[in-house]
């Protein structure tokens, strides 16, 4: 072999870098990296896609059993209430059937409708709130010393403002008189809203039968709406408040209250 060859495989020799070794350090540099990254796609997941995906899927649910119960004979009318001046034949108020309470983690017989949300909007309502039993399934949860609706006292519900379907998210968006509508086999519950406010979360008193009144006999019709506040946070509760309007038999055919609203 001649200098020159000798010369040019030295100098290919001297070219050529080492190839690095993966080290402990780059390798778990890696890993954190990846895992942040699955981080924030489960984080994505839980606070927007899920969240559409599982809004849509809550409302088409209650769409298809309110399509099923519109499907069945309908339940006879109720009594028609006389408030003493006696009964009036053109408009007659009906007496709101009383429900039986919530088995707990169950869906109830029962689903919301709020037109200032949306004319799609139809969530199943189940008893309890905690979170793994009703909550995070997407539903409403009625608490468990709630009143029923239409009756005297406070009908008193929760759900999530964000994740989960997010049933509660519009809750600050309501105005006065909003209707807030419980529907069922038998007709429609109606409620009007009156006012929003927030507060502690140990503030219990908002679940009272009276709201925020200890030891005051339930004379009203209540309805009271809690969820988290602010978004994202658990440092207070934002409580909606509302009043008993009417009961709409089914066999009258859905209440003006349902009507979508701009």
């Amino acid at each position: 072999m001649t200098d020159a060859p000798r010369a040019s495989a030295r100098r290919a020799r001297r070219g050529r870098r080492p190839r690095r070794r993966a080290t402990v350090v780059s390798v778990l540099g890696e890993l954190l990296l990846t895992a942040g990254v699955v981080v924030l796609l489960y984080a994505a997941w839980q606070m927007w896609i899920g969240d559409i995906i599982m809004s849509a899927s809550a409302n088409d649910k209650g769409q298809q059993i309110s399509a099923a119960w519109a499907k069945e004979p309908a339940p006879a009318l109720p009594p028609v209430i006389d408030d003493g001046n006696g009964v009036d034949g053109a408009h007659p108020r009906y007496e709101p059937p009383v429900m039986t309470p919530p088995a707990n983690g169950v869906p109830w017989g029962a689903q919301m409708h709020v037109p200032r949300w949306g004319s799609d909007y139809n969530v199943q309502i189940a008893g309890g709130v905690t979170r793994p039993d009703t909550l995070d399934h997407g539903w409403i949860g009625v608490y468990p010393t709630s009143g029923m609706p239409g009756q005297p006292g406070n009908f008193t519900m929760a759900a999530h403002r964000t994740t989960w379907g997010k049933p509660f998210n519009q809750l600050d968006r309501l105005h006065l008189n909003d209707a807030i509508v419980i529907e069922t086999e038998q007709g429609w519950y109606t409620y009007r809203f009156r006012t929003l406010e927030y507060v502690t979360p140990d503030s219990v008193d908002v679940l009272n039968p009276v709201p925020q009144e200890t030891g005051v006999p339930a004379g009203g019709r209540y309805i009271t709406l809690t969820a988290c506040s602010p978004l994202y946070s658990l440092a207070e509760r934002i409580v909606a408040y509302g009043v008993f309007e009417s009961f709409q038999p089914r066999a009258l055919g859905a209440p003006a209250s349902l009507k979508a609203v701009s």
